[in-house]
């Protein structure tokens, strides 16, 4: 799809998107964050949307699922916040600081890789995409997905193994 095709089919539907966005999510700013992320997604496989009979009706489910999936992953961290802080307090400022401290190399070490190991460790483990949408959102193949991701997890495990063992 080219560049103009694109303004013409998907940005003037941007109001919609942002509608089902904020009905989903109930916050107006996180409704835009989620239409830009949208957005920004669908121009990076713009190649292929070619291939849906309705790019507008594409955009509009890419964005439902996309604000699902940000309700899900806000609904499990708030979960883990609270099984978190339950946990903290119950343990010593030792056992605190080694989880602060650990939490800070695996960020380092992920910060690290190259940037589609980097993104793709992100969406799998700590956004909870499946292997098919982060292999339509980076326009790579499922295969490869699944070897950047084996190569990113085993490569943080090294580097985890190095830094604790130093």
């Amino acid at each position: 799809m080219s560049q103009e095709r694109f303004k013409a089919e998907i940005l003037p539907i941007r109001d919609k998107l942002f509608q089902i966005a904020h009905k989903i999510l109930a916050e107006e700013e996180e409704a835009e964050d989620a239409v830009q992320e949208v957005l920004l997604k669908l121009w990076h496989i713009r190649d292929s949307l070619q291939k849906y009979e309705s790019p507008a009706a594409f955009a509009t489910t890419v964005t439902k699922n996309h604000c699902l999936d940000r309700l899900k992953v806000k609904n499990r961290q708030e979960s883990l916040d609270e099984t978190y802080n339950a946990r903290v307090g119950s343990d010593n400022p030792y056992l605190q600081l080694e989880r602060k401290n650990t939490e800070e190399v695996i960020r380092k070490i992920i910060e690290k890789l190259p940037q589609l190991q980097q993104e793709i460790i992100r969406m799998k483990d700590m956004e909870e995409y499946e292997v098919e949408e982060i292999a339509e959102i980076t326009g790579t193949k499922v295969e490869s997905v699944r070897v950047n991701l084996s190569r990113a997890r085993k490569k943080v495990r090294e580097e985890y193994i190095k830094w604790t063992t130093v």
